[in-house]
């Protein structure tokens, strides 16, 4: 699965995006989150508090409980504010 990342996420996870293989047992854009959070000491940092992420799946925003496993790809952004 295509995974992208945007903004202070990209910075923290050191790329812009990555092809994954996601475990069977991740189902939705929570789980997924937190699965991240486990692959090293900068996606733990990405990811530390994914109440302020955003989630995309197929370019359209989703709820962190949203299903994935049909995904082609899926990003990752934080808030954005007018301006």
């Amino acid at each position: 699965m295509k995974l992208r990342y945007f903004a202070w996420v990209r910075e923290r996870v050191g790329k812009p995006e990555e092809d994954v293989d996601i475990p069977a047992e991740v189902t939705t854009a929570a789980e997924l989150m937190r699965w991240l959070g486990t692959r090293g000491e900068e996606y733990a940092y990405a990811f530390e508090n994914p109440r302020v992420i955003r989630v995309a799946v197929d370019r359209a925003h989703v709820q962190p409980g949203a299903p994935i496993r049909a995904a082609r790809e899926i990003a990752f952004f934080p808030p954005m504010t007018g301006g």
